[in-house]
């Protein structure tokens, strides 16, 4: 993602500067000169992100290999968005510095305007406007997004006015860019984005996202296998794909409160039956079960993700490691590798629970390893072992690891800093899906 999102902000700065040096500024370089240069720069920058944002937040298929996970895409177009309203909030701090320049150099170097004359300059006076208040929208809804104490529900709906800013912004940048730029390949760059983020906005718009992988289907059954925690299995209809042990799906229990991703829970079913394990983590979740009735009708989206079996190196030693409800990928994979145990890899499954005589997945994972001789299993309960850390692992395998992890993020970061620092290569696989 940081390579991505680095190598994109690269591009679009070079094509700038190649603008910028194809048609330098006449007068000597000056604080003027140099406002104009961020005012442009950071402008640009901000409607580029803008707009990969936008596209990625249509979930293309097709781009979900390239990126690693469909959870990979929502993280790109999360940060994307965020470095979007930084550099649109620098852009309209540019702007407001006129007055400062003013009063420390006056208006020697001042840089005159492009005039376009008559209908021009009044559509481009419009999109000034418009563009400062689109920009406060942003960071209103950047704000939100990131304090999570904010209802999810409210935020969601607010998310959605989020195309029509940016189709108030990519306006602001069609009628603002200098005229030089579609004279340059800076201008092609900008075109090219700025009608994709604009067909991306009206496919969100219209609520076409992921329209050709919903699936109707049913409540078959309810479970509780804890006080906060529900198992819901899901008979789906049948143009419903097999989905490969360890994907999810966006999940439409109710039309008012939209689709959530959950992690499939069970290996493919020929009756196209799918199961999730719902623990109570957030204002959604913590009151689902009651929510929820046998029978009830639902919409799947899915499946997706590439935290699959498959992937896996034949070269390195296998470390699955799982943590709370993130045991459920590790299920799945368990059941499909249960039908053909002879093709279970070799690999060893450390599962970090608060109390192991009380999780209800302990016993499962344990009659699920006890008939794959290729798996190891090791419960970690906090009530009475060791944390998991990076110094366990590092004193029971010595080889290169390929480790496998569904669980909290501060402890994949843990591993990764401890295993890293003690010298063995190691290649991680994790699946760290957020909405916001």
């Amino acid at each position: 993602m940081k390579t991505l999102l680095g190598g994109f902000v690269v591009l679009v700065t070079l094509c700038w500067a190649q603008a910028r040096g194809a048609n330098p500024t006449p007068a000597p370089y000056s604080l003027w000169v140099l406002r104009e240069d961020a005012l442009y720069l950071s402008g640009l920058l901000s409607i580029a992100l803008m707009s990969l944002a936008m596209v990625l937040a249509t979930r293309p298929a097709p781009l979900e290999k390239a990126f690693n996970g469909m959870d990979k895409v929502y993280r790109t177009h999360k940060w994307a968005g965020i470095l979007a309203v930084a550099f649109a909030a620098a852009h309209w701090l540019v702007e407001m510095s006129g007055d400062l320049i003013k009063a420390l150099v006056g208006r020697s170097g001042r840089l005159p305007k492009e005039h376009l004359g008559g209908f021009l300059d009044i559509l481009r006076d419009l999109a000034k406007d418009l563009g400062e208040w689109a920009i406060y929208a942003a960071i209103a809804m950047l704000a939100i997004t990131l304090w999570k104490r904010f209802p999810f529900n409210v935020w969601r709906t607010l998310h959605r006015l989020m195309p029509i800013i940016y189709l108030t912004l990519a306006f602001h940048a069609l009628a603002l860019a200098p005229l030089a730029y579609w004279q340059e390949p800076v201008g092609i760059l900008l075109a090219a984005l700025l009608a994709a983020g604009t067909f991306a906005s009206i496919h969100v718009l219209a609520g076409r996202v992921g329209r050709s992988r919903r699936h109707a289907g049913h409540i078959a059954s309810l479970g509780t296998l804890s006080p906060d925690l529900t198992e819901v299995d899901c008979k789906l209809d049948s143009a419903w794909p097999a989905h490969r042990p360890g994907q999810f799906a966006f999940v439409t229990f109710s039309r008012g409160e939209g689709a959530h991703p959950f992690t499939i829970a069970n290996a493919p079913q020929s009756d196209r039956t799918i199961t999730f394990e719902i623990k109570g983590l957030g204002d959604y979740t913590t009151d689902l079960a009651a929510k929820l009735r046998v029978g009830q009708p639902i919409e799947v989206e899915g499946p997706y993700g590439c935290f699959d079996i498959p992937r896996r190196s034949n070269t390195s030693e296998q470390i699955w490691v799982a943590a709370g409800i993130g045991v459920t990928p590790f299920l799945a994979w368990l059941e499909a590798l249960a039908r053909q145990p002879a093709k279970a890899p070799r690999a060893h499954l450390y599962y970090c629970v608060r109390n192991r005589d009380k999780d209800p997945f302990v016993p499962r994972l344990e009659s699920a390893c006890a008939g794959i001789s290729a798996i190891e299993l090791s419960v970690i309960s906090s009530d009475r072992d060791p944390p998991l850390d990076a110094t366990l692992l590092a004193s029971h395998h010595k080889s290169s690891l390929e480790i496998w992890f569904c669980g909290p993020m501060g402890l994949i970061e843990s591993l990764k800093t401890g295993l890293r620092s003690s010298g063995l290569r190691c290649r991680f696989h994790q699946e760290a899906f957020e909405l916001r």
